[in-house]
């Protein structure tokens, strides 16, 4: 698949424009578009990628991206449900060029400079039946709730998802490479993935598949490889009563100790911890 740059043809005649996403599943390919875009996950689960950012997602989640953060959701794993999403797109002349500059709207201004590097709202629950009240509204309403709905997200809480660089100036040639990456990264990342693996796949060497990963998505690429394989596993952890030995052998990793230690530093837990929490969660 071909990454592209995505034109939102209707915000020709709109101020921002709001919709429901259904489908059997989410099949967008990692694009980028100049409008802003809110996200919000009626139903399915998956990873969603953001810049250089890898994790799940599942019912419930929300985030908001700047303009031009390449971005896309996957399915992962059986689903119970179609990948449903409630999304709005919006550009920076959505009062005029100079609104963001009145007093009145100095939280979303800055609400809206930090999602240039993505932002996931921590509790998105309760904004579910808000979001899908404006979608029913007339025009007016519509867009008074709107401003409403990002007045509420900017005292939210919430945390950037892309922390590090992330080189967001968009190339179709880059862009094109790096999605065939994450398209060889999801299917193959249960087995042994080399370097030289994942160089050839789009026909460069180690040394300056290396160099292009590390410039483009601001990590290592085998940090990347190690994310994704951590994400799987703690879903699977979730999902699964298999020993957590299995489920590292399951994703990938063929060393215990390093996927103890990879756990802990991106999910702050051990596997055990993680999974216990989980299960504490689900039995209220």
């Amino acid at each position: 698949m071909r990454a592209q740059f995505e034109k939102i043809h209707s915000l020709d005649k709109n101020a921002f424009h709001a919709y429901t996403y259904e489908k059997a599943e989410f099949d967008s390919p990692w694009h980028y578009h100049p409008e802003f875009e809110l996200t919000y996950i009626l139903s399915s689960q998956g990873v969603r990628y953001a810049g250089n950012s890898v994790e799940n997602f599942e019912e419930n989640d929300l985030v908001l991206l700047g303009p031009n953060l390449p971005h896309c959701w996957k399915n992962t794993g059986t689903q119970k449900s179609k990948a449903g999403a409630i999304v709005i797109h919006w550009n920076n002349t959505l009062l005029g060029s100079d609104w963001l500059k009145q007093l009145q709207f100095d939280a979303i201004h800055a609400l809206l400079q930090r999602s240039s590097k993505g932002i996931k709202f921590e509790d998105a629950a309760p904004l579910k039946e808000k979001l899908l009240d404006m979608l029913e509204q007339q025009p007016f309403q519509k867009f008074v709730s709107f401003l409403d709905i990002l007045n509420d997200l900017s005292t939210a809480k919430a945390r950037l998802l892309c922390e590090r660089g992330f080189y967001d100036e968009p190339d179709h040639d880059d862009h094109e490479r790096i999605n065939r990456i994450y398209q060889y990264v999801r299917k193959e990342y249960k087995q042994k993935i080399s370097l030289a693996n994942a160089s050839e796949e789009i026909h460069m060497t180690e040394e300056s598949f290396s160099r292009f990963f590390s410039r483009l998505m601001g990590k290592p690429f085998f940090t990347f490889l190690n994310e994704y394989r951590i994400n799987a596993a703690s879903k699977m952890l979730i999902e699964s009563d298999l020993d957590v030995s299995q489920v590292a052998w399951s994703n990938g990793f063929e060393s215990l100790p390093f996927f103890y230690r990879q756990f802990k530093r991106y999910k702050g837990k051990s596997p055990g911890q993680y999974r216990a929490m989980f299960q504490k969660m689900l039995s209220k």
